[in-house]
């Protein structure tokens, strides 16, 4: 019998890993022991930094070198692990810090993948060892002011050959790490025959300036930046070999857009550790708000989310490994999980009640975070149109 008033071990809380289902049980005994140490990493090194930061919307540079220490780039191509690893991992760091996760996603994600994916096997010899070690920071720059769903036909950033080199102008935005990072991936059109390039771009070349995006409500302590290129002249030779269409660039899309969907389940997961520890500690006539059934019920809700995302993220990393996995089964994860993630997060703040709006509980972070995730890697309503194309064979997307 489950006594209301009975006192809880705040540190002990059942299933406090949060796999209600044991989804981990499906690593490998020797995955389950990395991803261990991960959870020491985050724990150790940004989840006692994560709410700071966000609020003062800094990055810390210095956690840079101990990302490079802990060794967690590309875990599937370059260390051999699962999707599913892979997608449990990312799910960890979200949980820890949406930012953080943010970083990684795009440099260890779009910015990483777009360079396995696309570069020539002489290209990746030269760049990818400073790319995995953390001395290179990395950004991609495809998002315009003016081209967002659209950019895929819309790309208005111009690339037009000089002899050995390549002239690149326009503009991006939101691009992600662009304030501080080395290298960036810059897609642009090229006027010769209308179809979007990818190209690496050092950061330090004239005509290149990133201006940081204030103000935000949502991972703040990611620096997303506006992009200006004003006549750069980018040699031939950092041009991506394989980077030559839009249907390439969507290559490293599709995976990206996996990274996204965990994202959905970690932020998940955060709003249920905060929403679950309050509901216990938190006193209220007398009693602790978790011994009231409609706030178990919201819990319970919760867990349910984050169950029915996690399985259908598992069974698509499985795909993934399988070399199966298809667009438009990214882009239903995509819409799904995060749909579901919004529903979560209300739930947990509502717990909360007014100490929901600071992030003094971190709470607030947490459900203001997960806007900026639900929107980015195509939005809902574009993910729903890829999904509807692929079961009725006809496209609604103007």
């Amino acid at each position: 019998m489950t006594v209301p008033n009975a006192a809880v071990d705040l540190n002990n809380l059942p299933y406090a890993d949060g796999d209600f289902y044991g989804f981990e049980q499906l690593l490998s005994a020797a995955e389950r022991e990395r991803l261990q140490e991960i959870r020491d990493f985050l724990a150790k090194e940004i989840k006692p930094i994560a709410v700071d930061c966000w609020n003062r919307g800094e990055f810390p540079m210095e956690l840079i070198p101990k990302l490079a220490k802990a060794n967690l780039m590309s875990p599937v191509r370059r260390q051999g692990h699962s999707n599913v690893f892979a997608g449990i991992v990312h799910a960890e760091f979200t949980r820890a810090d949406a930012s953080i996760a943010t970083f990684m996603g795009v440099h260890d994600g779009l910015f990483t993948g777009a360079i396995e994916l696309l570069a020539s096997e002489e290209q990746k010899a030269a760049w990818l060892p400073d790319i995995y070690s953390l001395k290179k920071i990395g950004a991609f720059g495809l998002t315009e002011p003016l081209g967002g769903s659209d950019v895929a036909g819309g790309t208005r950033t111009t690339a037009v050959r000089d002899g050995g080199n390549w002239i690149l102008n326009g503009a991006k935005r939101w691009i992600g790490n662009a304030t501080f990072s080395d290298w960036v991936v810059i897609y642009a059109r090229d006027l010769a025959d209308n179809q979007v390039k990818a190209f690496m771009v050092d950061t330090s070349l004239a005509g290149y300036t990133a201006t940081k995006i204030e103000n935000k409500t949502a991972l703040r302590t990611v620096q997303n930046a506006d992009i200006t290129l004003e006549n750069v002249v980018v040699p031939d030779s950092f041009k991506l070999a394989g980077g030559n269409s839009f249907r390439d660039t969507n290559k490293v899309l599709k995976v990206t857009r996996l990274s996204v969907a965990w994202q959905a389940v970690g932020q998940q997961m955060a709003a249920f550790d905060a929403a679950r520890r309050y509901a216990v500690e938190r006193q209220q006539f007398g009693r602790p708000i978790a011994s009231f059934q409609l706030v178990q019920d919201q819990l319970v809700k919760m867990l349910g989310n984050i169950v029915a995302c996690t399985g259908m993220m598992v069974r698509l990393a499985q795909l993934e490994d399988q070399g199966l996995a298809k667009d438009e089964q990214s882009a239903l994860a995509k819409a799904f999980t995060t749909a579901r993630m919004r529903e979560t997060v209300v739930m947990g703040r509502s717990i909360f009640g007014g100490n929901g709006i600071v992030t003094d509980y971190e709470m607030a972070k947490i459900f203001a975070d997960a806007e900026a995730i639900y929107s980015y890697e195509g939005t809902y309503e574009i993910n729903t149109l890829v999904t509807g194309r692929a079961i009725t064979g006809i496209s609604a997307i103007v």
